[in-house]
């Protein structure tokens, strides 16, 4: 029984002792604690050693313009390849390979004997039949023949006169004629050949404007309308921009590639561009004023929405701290954002930092660097970046511009033509 009571001391002894142990090292570290605090909390107004840097850019307006990129191919406003409508043999040829031509002029002239004869035997027999019918109306005057003989007669001379008719039509089918104003390709036939009808003669291209035709996704179909600019280069002609009107639209959605056929059509008094080539689009739908653009490294999208950091004054005097605002972008260009709802024109966003910013409120402190991408040259230069879509705009018509032409735009319709 001693032996249990000693051990019971001895136990009540160790949790004594552990105690005061466990009092005396409490007390000893809460002051150093204690003092720790205010250290923390001083830590953000110690310096700038801990305020977040980031890069910023300015909210910028410029021209946007809402377009598209798209290949397609040239071909003439008007052409056709000259066939006879009745086989004969070659008797005369009237151009030369690449020659202009005009419409009704004469290409080709057939061998025409037996149809100018059929012609002079017609004339005849009407001459013989309008004799007869002139006779015969002064005799029923005079009531010597019926009436039934006058109007055998003017039958007979309506016959006549169809048939001289259908003589002259047979000997003008051998005159292959222009259809209408352009240039000759290369001549297929040789005076002395008998050529089948519908045989290929030469092709008559019409070249003073030149039609566009490209295919665009089925989405741009409720944006492309005729009257509508599109701008092309050809790599045959490297350098040189032209512009194109829409003039219509193709009603029809292809359902293998679901695109939409448009045609365009471009002035080509000048001769530089041909049938065939092939062109790199670039559909334009329309151009906004003013429009509010930043730059893409400050879109941050997150969970089906799209936000940006933007940088105000904080409650302290010089201080600068982070606001995260939800915004409708609208279109995008290389480098650029167009921002339609939520910011305003000369607001401050961050391009770079926006992982060290993951509440608002957020100290930053803004670094200006020298390379592209920092808040200096979105917030300053950025005007320099602005006219780079305009100058390709006016690239076309500056080159329009040099170039002396007299005339309506053969592309132009109705009133438009006589600007």
């Amino acid at each position: 029984m001693a032996y249990k009571k000693k051990y019971a001391v001895m136990a009540l002894l160790g949790v004594c002792a552990a105690s005061g142990v466990a009092w005396w090292a409490q007390n000893k570290s809460a002051p150093s604690g204690d003092a720790a605090k205010p250290a923390v909390s001083a830590a953000p107004g110690a310096g700038p050693a801990k305020v977040t840097a980031v890069e910023v850019a300015k909210v910028d307006t410029m021209t946007l313009v809402d377009e598209t990129q798209a290949v397609g191919s040239l071909r003439s406003r008007q052409g056709v390849m000259l066939r006879p409508e009745v086989g004969g043999r070659v008797k005369q040829i009237f151009f030369a390979d690449g020659q202009r031509v005009r419409k009704g002029q004469v290409m080709v002239q057939f061998e025409d004997q037996l149809q100018q004869a059929q012609l002079s035997q017609a004339k005849a027999e009407l001459s013989i039949a309008e004799a007869n019918h002139k006779r015969n109306q002064e005799l029923v005057t005079q009531n010597f023949i019926s009436k039934r003989s006058l109007d055998e007669s003017g039958a007979a001379l309506e016959v006549s006169r169809a048939k001289l008719a259908l003589a002259d039509a047979t000997l003008q089918r051998l005159k292959v004629l222009a259809p209408f104003d352009g240039i000759t390709g290369l001549k297929q036939v040789n005076v002395g050949d008998y050529l089948k009808d519908g045989a290929d003669m030469v092709n008559v291209e019409d070249m003073d404007a030149v039609l566009l035709d490209f295919r665009l996704p089925e989405r741009f179909q409720a944006k492309i309308r005729a009257g509508q600019k599109a701008q092309l280069t050809v790599d045959a002609l490297p350098g040189r921009p032209f512009s194109a009107i829409v003039q219509a639209v193709d009603p029809l959605i292809e359902a293998n590639g679901r695109s939409v056929g448009v045609r365009g059509c471009i002035d080509n008094r000048q001769q530089q561009l041909r049938p065939g080539m092939f062109a790199r689009v670039n559909a334009v739908f329309g151009s906004r004023e003013n429009a509010m653009v930043i730059p893409e490294e400050a879109i941050i999208p997150q969970g089906g929405r799209t936000f940006v950091v933007k940088v105000v004054a904080g409650e302290k005097p010089d201080t600068l701290v982070s606001e995260r605002v939800p915004v409708k972008v609208g279109l995008r260009q290389p480098g650029k954002v167009e921002i339609l709802e939520g910011l305003a024109a000369g607001d401050t966003v961050v391009t770079a930092g926006h992982q060290r910013l993951q509440k608002d409120g957020t100290t930053v402190r803004v670094v200006d660097l020298s390379q592209p991408g920092a808040g200096k040259p979105a917030g300053g230069p950025a005007p320099a970046g602005a006219p780079a879509a305009p100058a390709a705009m006016a690239k076309p018509g500056a080159a329009a511009k040099n170039v002396a032409l007299t005339g309506p735009n053969p592309c132009l319709r109705g009133a438009d033509a006589a600007r």
